[in-house]
């Protein structure tokens, strides 16, 4: 079947109930679908039956699906490369979640994605703050005891 075929085959399943996906695999990965979107995320998943050449071929299937859904996070899974697509979400928590979901099994992986995705993200501008000020609590900390100290030896020179 030409890939124009497939595609338009795909955005007809995902249309319907957000999965397009082997019969099999469709009622646990509809449950993720409802899941995430109990947490707020629209969420599309795509399972393509084999590895393309290039794992970058699932991101375009992604972005290809996304178009239709702007808004939407898109998660096309094969048996070991997982593609996504995202309005919501930055590519670096993208990248995160796919790092996650390269189990083999969809809905396991599919689960994972979600998971990560509903994870919070370290406070990074916290902890940076946090540790600026103890550099800086250190730095003077430091700086008091070396005048501490040189004045401990001018007293006891002079004492001398």
């Amino acid at each position: 079947m030409p890939p124009d075929d497939c595609m338009a085959l795909v955005k007809v399943a995902v249309a319907a109930d957000g999965v397009s996906a082997p019969a099999a695999d469709v009622p646990a990965l509809r449950n993720v679908v409802a899941e995430a979107a109990r947490d707020g995320i629209d969420l599309k998943i795509v399972e393509v039956a084999s590895n393309p050449g290039m794992d970058t071929a699932l991101r375009d299937v992604a972005t290809v699906v996304g178009y239709d859904y702007p808004d939407s996070t898109v998660l096309v899974l094969s048996t070991n490369y997982v593609g996504s697509y995202s309005g919501q979400f930055h590519r670096s928590k993208l990248e995160a979640a796919e790092d996650h979901a390269k189990t083999g099994d969809p809905v396991v992986s599919a689960q994972n994605f979600l998971n990560e995705l509903t994870s919070p993200d370290l406070p990074w501008t916290g902890l940076t703050v946090v540790l600026l000020l103890g550099v800086a609590a250190a730095t003077v900390g430091t700086r008091f005891l070396q005048r501490r100290s040189k004045r401990s030896a001018e007293l006891l020179d002079a004492a001398e």
